[in-house]
């Protein structure tokens, strides 16, 4: 991480559904950073594994989360469709919200640039960041010091903020 400040890039990955081709969750997204650094972003580094809760609460497997660092000189509405794209070559399927899925690749903080939504745009940062434990803790891991960009909240701060229950990590 260059510095706690924003100049770093993160991507939250999660799946919860095994893949024909490469396997548990786990290896699917393993295997799509693999892909990722085909396609120009260099993955830097990665956090610990976490297996989650589905949120909101239902039936569905638990969830393999993990946020990882990247390096690219695209810039965020380009890495955003290149994450599209990776998610659509791993056979990702969009149809209802929060569906169970084989991957899902997640532009959470772009060197800390804020960004409104608008169509075809990344939204910077992810809007449902800070309400999200499967996020904030391998995020936390990585880098301990990170600040949301709009709330200036540090990510121990957001953590612990979230009610107790809220996916389960």
């Amino acid at each position: 991480m260059e510095n706690a400040c924003g100049h770093s890039i993160f991507i939250g990955a999660g799946a919860n559904l095994a893949h024909p081709t490469y396997g548990s969750p786990r290896e699917t997204l393993e295997a799509a950073f693999r892909e990722l650094g085909r396609r120009g972003v260099q993955v830097l580094r990665v956090s610990p594994w976490y297996r989650t809760a589905p949120v909101p609460a239902s039936d569905q497997p638990w969830y393999q989360n993990a946020v990882i660092e990247v390096g690219t000189t695209l810039g965020p509405d380009k890495l955003l469709a290149i994450l599209h794209e990776v998610e659509e070559a791993f056979g990702r399927v969009r149809s209802v919200a929060n569906a169970a899925r084989m991957i899902d690749l997640d532009l959470l903080d772009f060197r800390g640039e804020i960004a409104p939504e608008a169509p075809g745009r990344a939204t910077l940062p992810h809007p449902r960041l800070a309400t999200r434990a499967f996020v904030l803790r391998p995020l936390a891991d990585l880098a301990p010091d990170w600040r949301h960009p709009v709330t200036g909240e540090g990510v121990q701060a957001l953590l612990a903020a979230l009610p107790f229950d809220e996916g389960r990590v």
